[in-house]
């Protein structure tokens, strides 16, 4: 199998719809062993029902907010799977006022949390797993289109998810020397509990299927796919690079 022997993170999974749970599952059953992340103890019980009799599935806890905690998740996954052959960071957040509205009426508070959470977070994660990843590991996150274009009512996590796609290239370049891979999937718009805060989401669902080269749905199935080939051996000359899993939407002009 395309994974056997690997041993990795998919942090974090809220519910069975979200697209860290599609990446579990499918690196799971192509042959890793994987680390599900829940936020904090309420969401763990929620993740130990998902991966409930798969035993290629350990469940972690982990704030993304909170050093320490980080800490401990290192230490936890070495003692677990010794090193990490693959980590796939899947966490954002902004509050609901910041998101519609005006960007320019962005509170402090507000922005300083979605750039902690949805950017900084990566950066803190690398920095506390590093010891514990092999010379040939892969570092995926999640973006989205929002980062190089004004979406409505996405606002500061567009601005956040621009900060991340950077981050990526300066990681890409800081771990590039033990051969330490890091990318982004960049997925269109997708009908998860996630994205459901943003206000206008069916729509913009059905002109991404209208307009996209690819007259055709996408969902998790597809991003999890991608995030597998860029973990997997199969792309260790790709690093630093934002891949779009949109049907093609963002290469149109209209």
């Amino acid at each position: 199998m395309l994974l056997a022997g690997k041993k990795g993170l998919v942090l974090n999974v809220t519910n069975k719809n979200s697209i860290g749970w599609a990446v579990a599952e499918r690196v799971a059953a192509l042959g890793a062993k994987v680390g599900v992340g829940a936020q904090n103890e309420k969401m763990l019980d929620k993740v130990n029902e998902l991966i409930a009799g798969n035993d290629r599935m350990k469940s972690f806890v982990v704030d993304f907010s909170d050093d320490a905690q980080m800490e401990a998740l290192a230490q936890a996954a070495k003692e677990t799977f010794g090193h990490l052959d693959f980590v796939v960071h899947s966490a954002a957040f902004a509050k609901r006022e910041d998101l519609a509205g005006r960007f320019v009426d962005t509170s402090r508070d507000g922005f300083a949390m979605a750039m902690d959470i949805s950017c900084y977070s990566l950066v803190a994660m690398c920095k506390h797993l590093e010891p514990i990843l092999a010379d040939d590991a892969s570092i995926v996150t999640m973006s989205y289109l929002g980062s190089v274009r004004a979406v409505g009512n996405y606002n500061v996590m567009g601005v956040a998810k621009a900060a991340l796609e950077s981050a990526v290239r300066y990681l890409a370049n800081d771990l590039g020397e033990r051969g330490i891979r890091v990318n982004t999937v960049s997925p269109g718009p997708i009908n998860t509990i996630s994205a459901r805060g943003v206000r206008g989401l069916t729509d913009m669902i059905k002109e991404v299927h209208d307009v996209a080269p690819l007259k055709r749905e996408f969902g998790q199935d597809e991003v999890a796919g991608t995030t597998a080939y860029l973990v997997s051996d199969l792309s260790k000359g790709v690093t630093g690079q934002l891949i779009y899993v949109d049907s093609g939407y963002n290469i149109m002009g209209i």
